[in-house]
């Protein structure tokens, strides 16, 4: 049994390492889908920007409260 784990290390130590530099025609993107989308059945939106960080004001109010 110890002999055949032997062996099979061995075997497995002697492949060649996978590149992975070689891709394969499925790992490339089909462009051909993207080249026939239609831009224009889009719908306009308005960008919302959020602002998570609290303003100067906020920060000393909230400093002030727990000072007292």
């Amino acid at each position: 049994m110890l002999l055949l784990k032997k062996e099979k290390r061995k075997r497995n130590s002697t492949l060649a390492p996978r590149s992975a530099s070689s891709a394969t025609m499925s790992d490339k993107p089909d462009m051909a889908e993207i080249e026939k989308f239609d831009k224009s059945k889009l719908k306009k939106t308005e960008t919302q920007e959020k602002n998570p960080l609290p303003s100067k004001e906020t920060i000393e109010q909230e400093k002030q409260a727990g000072e007292s």
